[in-house]
């Protein structure tokens, strides 16, 4: 049999899109950046927006973010309503701070009323990188496909070291006894490494869960006490 050649496709390839499009994503980030600049060091809760408040899940992220934020870390979210509104609002009980980046979706997503700051975005990419920038760890709270989006893009980052070794809190361990499964069965297939599971702590322990993340973020990284920092009015900062 004859081999024929190949006949590639063409398709939408136009420079003035690219060049649009790098414009719109350069515009989210300096607008995320100016925004949260003060925020100081944080910690990430990631959660689903479909709990309300009388669900334990929700009352656990509250109770458990108060917690964090008692310890002088700033709380954020990805600023919508559920588990983010949970822990923005767990932050407001205890007088913490409480900051938020949203994301522009047709439905969910609208902004809780415990933040601090927040900003909205337009691209997933970007938000999540605002989210990994200020945060010192992360919290994993029961959710849907954006919350295991936002957890794995976390871990592989520590994984590969492209960002330092963050502590990250897996809470509510039967929601997660599937996820934990799989987990094992990548280690026994060896498409990760056995150390890669120290990588986070599972638990359902708020205790457990603030104590390992005062020793390794806190006590780790020797975060201090916040001295005042002078804002740039030529800036436009306040």
């Amino acid at each position: 049999m004859v081999k024929q050649e190949i006949e590639f496709l063409d398709g939408p390839q136009s420079r003035l899109k690219d060049f649009k499009f790098t414009l719109s994503v350069v515009r989210d980030f300096i607008r995320g950046f100016r925004k949260l600049h003060f925020a100081g060091p944080c910690v990430t809760v990631f959660g689903s927006a479909r709990f309300d408040e009388n669900h334990p899940y929700y009352q656990q992220a509250r109770e458990l973010s108060g917690r964090i934020a008692r310890l002088g870390l700033t709380i954020m979210t990805g600023g919508g309503p559920g588990i983010m509104e949970a822990a923005n609002r767990g932050a407001k009980d205890v007088g913490g701070k409480s900051v938020g980046c949203n994301i522009t979706l047709p439905h969910e997503q609208f902004e809780n009323p415990f933040l601090d700051k927040s900003v909205t975005i337009d691209y997933f990419f970007v938000r999540k990188t605002l989210l990994l920038k200020y945060s010192y760890a992360f919290v994993v709270m029961p959710g849907g496909f954006g919350t295991l989006d936002e957890y794995f893009e976390a871990l592989t980052l520590i994984q590969t070291r492209k960002i330092h070794d963050f502590p990250i809190v897996v809470f509510g361990t039967q929601y997660h006894q599937e996820l934990v499964n799989h987990i094992n069965l990548m280690k026994s297939h060896l498409t990760i490494s056995p150390e890669d599971l120290d990588l986070c702590l599972f638990t359902d322990s708020i205790d457990e869960a603030v104590d390992y993340i005062r020793e390794n973020a806190i006590v780790k990284f020797g975060l201090k006490k916040k001295k005042d920092i002078k804002k740039l009015w030529w800036m436009f900062e306040r």
